[in-house]
């Protein structure tokens, strides 16, 4: 029975062992079969050096760039043995089908060992890269919303990722750039580039040219830090470019080296002519003297942001932010503060060069800008189509213009300028202790521009404002208010005034005035001549009312009227000047209201032109009683020659109302309500009394116009 037990035990003991080497022969051939399958493959690939990839490589690699990738030569993918190496020649990925280029990314070669674990875990790693001839083809499409390092054609897919690298030779590698709305092209040129444990340890530099809108321009870059850039990290960068006579430097540092967005960068300009450099974005300003200013800019989308903006403009200085937008169409906001501005800057915005200006004066200044001879009114055409092309606001804010003649202080200057039509409005400033409000307006919507000039004078001391023309303010109490109103056809300051029509008055309420020769200022010439010989004046010119205005029709402004009122004369003017030719024809006379022994009683003409007035004191009028004087004493006796230069005082006061109204000469009365028959008639005649005359009455014509 026992023996029968062990015989059955030992089949059954023996097909268990059995089973346990048929599993442990299992396991052993399924390892060997999982490391034999990897190593066929490895071996394969070594012996093949993986040339047979080069199909499922570019299709793989084009689904996931959503691009099309070739490789136009040799092409190596295996391990070497436990580094995946990839080699391949005239390797290229396109670019999407709306770029201008083929290509965004093509080399003669690309050979290099990549970690095979980091292409599933953590950052992407090379041991070593060998680059020659890559170029790279960076675009934006025209709506900007796309562009071509973006891997995917839904807006916000994967950019193009820079890896760690050990090891790096790069040669030959260009970079384009073309971003449409900008008008930008740039053509650069890297370095190259020997990097050994993951650091390259000098700066890498950048160099090429391009165009910015019809600009062309070159640039200089350095890298500070490649070893940074290198492994994804922070970019130190300084970049100078030259365009237009300007020079650009910025720098600063960026989260990666295509990133830019949101990053305050440290920025530099200088050059010769502010205008050029705004001009290569298409913004037009007035010509300005040699600049240098400082900001830092910051990039948001479509919007720059130059804040902490400074420097100098020619002699004066500058402050503020400026915001650029570059939408459809390019926008400029800025807010700018002056202390101090030189006057001969300030001749830049009414279109002289500042410096023709300060080298030449305003006359040489005028006729750069297309005005004739002896004028001064500039005649440069404003870029109408540049003005359409582009929208802009500007506060500036002045403390004080450096001004040898005219004190000017608080200017406040708002400037729209919306789909072609600018305006300043308002501008106003201090003058002489006096306020200027005024508002101009040239819309270049209509043909020729529509111009509209609006300024006034609100009172002000005629001691202060006349102080560079020799009046005292010591003395002078009175003062003076006046308004322009204007408006003309043209695009020019030139032209919008030779067709201008409208009326300048300007109203002088009762006050003193005490100048040098101050009866000159009254022009009676008599009494100037006995206060002269009489000594120092004791007394100033005590005003009662007095207007200045003229009438302007077809730029031409005829005087209307000019009346004066003191305690000792009524002082009346004729003529006119002209817009259209700068010429200047006016007679002034002064009646006095007492006996005046010795007055020549003529009228004292102001001729010239703009640049040049002269004053005309021997009129034919007082040669004439010269010469009755003369006759007289030879005649009579020395006392009776005398007779010729005798003023009964006959002139009659006027009454103010209508005076300080700024009323015309129509309405003009004297104290005793009768019209005034010296005052003309608002033409540019200059018949010095003004009395029915036959042949007479107001026909002289002026200029060859009347």
């Amino acid at each position: 029975m026992d023996m029968a037990t062990q015989r059955n035990e030992q089949p059954a003991s023996s097909g268990a062992e059995d089973r346990r080497r048929q599993r442990r022969r299992r396991i052993r051939n399924t390892i060997l079969a999982i490391l034999a399958v990897p190593a066929l493959i490895w071996l394969v690939l070594y012996i093949t050096k993986g040339r047979f990839l080069k199909g499922p490589f570019e299709t793989i690699v084009g689904r996931l760039t959503n691009r099309e990738v070739k490789v136009g030569g040799d092409f190596q993918l295996y391990f070497a043995p436990w580094r995946i190496k990839f080699y391949a020649e005239r390797f290229t990925i396109a670019n999407p089908a709306w770029a201008t280029q083929r290509y965004l990314f093509r080399a003669d070669r690309l050979d290099t060992r990549i970690a095979p674990l980091s292409l599933i875990f953590g950052k992407r790693r090379l041991y070593w890269l060998d680059l020659v001839n890559g170029a790279v083809d960076l675009e934006w499409n025209r709506e900007h919303t796309r562009n071509s390092w973006t891997f995917s054609e839904k807006k916000g897919g994967k950019r193009l990722e820079f890896p760690r690298i050990d090891v790096a030779t790069v040669r030959g590698t260009t970079v384009r750039y073309l971003d449409p709305r900008m008008r930008v092209l740039a053509n650069l040129k890297v370095d190259d580039i020997r990097s050994q444990d993951a650091r390259i340890g000098h700066a890498v530099g950048v160099n090429g040219t391009g165009m910015i809108r019809e600009t062309p321009f070159r640039v200089t870059a350095q890298l500070l830090s490649p070893d940074a850039t290198a492994n994804r990290g922070r970019n130190e960068l300084v970049a100078r470019a030259w365009a237009a006579n300007n020079v650009v430097d910025v720098s600063g540092t960026l989260p990666s080296i295509a990133e830019i967005e949101n990053v305050p960068l440290a920025t530099r300009a200088r050059g010769r002519n502010l205008a050029e450099l705004l001009g290569i974005i298409g913004v037009v300003m007035p010509d300005t003297r040699r600049y240098a200013i400082r900001s830092q800019m910051v990039k948001d989308g479509e919007v720059y942001r130059f804040t902490r903006l400074g420097g100098t403009v020619g002699r004066s200085d500058v402050a503020g932010v400026l915001t650029v937008t570059n939408g459809n169409r390019v926008h400029l906001d800025s807010t700018i503060r002056t202390r101090n501005l030189d006057i001969i800057d300030a001749a830049s915005i009414i279109g002289y060069n500042p410096d023709i200006v300060e080298a030449q004066g305003v006359v040489a200044a005028a006729a750069a800008t297309g005005s004739g001879p002896r004028k001064l009114i500039p005649d440069s055409d404003l870029p109408v189509e540049k003005l359409r092309a582009f929208d802009a606001d500007l506060k500036w804010s002045i403390g004080a213009v450096k001004s040898r003649r005219v004190p000017i202080s608080d200017v406040e200057m708002t400037l729209d300028l919306e789909r072609g039509r600018l305006a300043l409005s308002p501008l106003s400033f201090a003058m002489a202790r006096g306020n200027v409000a005024t508002d101009i307006v040239f819309d270049t919507r209509q043909r020729p521009s529509a111009v509209s000039y609006d300024v006034r004078l609100a009172p002000t001391p005629m001691g202060r404002l006349l102080a560079g023309w020799g009046v005292e303010e010591a003395g002078t109490s009175g003062t003076i208010k006046g308004r322009v109103e204007l408006a003309g056809r043209g695009d020019s300051f030139a032209d919008s005034l030779a067709t201008a029509r409208g009326r300048i008055a300007f109203v002088m309420p009762q006050g003193t005035l005490w100048t040098r020769n101050v009866q000159l200022a009254e022009l009676d010439i008599g009494t100037f001549v006995q206060k002269m010989f009489a000594g120092k004046l004791k007394k100033p010119v005590e005003i009662n009312c007095g207007l200045i205005a003229f009438t302007v029709r077809g730029g031409i402004a005829a005087a209307d009227p000019i009346l004066i009122d003191t305690t000792k004369n009524v002082i009346v003017g004729r003529g006119g000047f002209s817009f259209r030719t700068e010429a200047i024809d006016l007679a002034v006379r002064a009646d006095a209201k007492k006996f005046s022994l010795f007055s020549g009683q003529s009228p004292v003409g102001l001729g010239g032109y703009f640049s040049a007035p002269a004053m005309d004191v021997i009129s034919p009028q007082l040669v004439g009683r010269a010469g009755v004087g003369l006759g007289l004493s030879l005649v009579a006796s020395p006392l009776a020659g005398v007779l010729a230069f005798v003023d009964v005082g006959d002139a009659k006061s006027a009454a103010c109302g209508p005076v300080l109204g700024g009323a015309t000469a129509a309405a003009q009365r004297t104290t005793k309500g009768e019209a005034r028959d010296d005052v003309g008639r608002g033409t540019t005649a200059k018949d010095e009394k003004g009395r029915d005359k036959p042949g007479k009455e107001q026909r002289k014509k002026f200029l060859g116009i009347f």
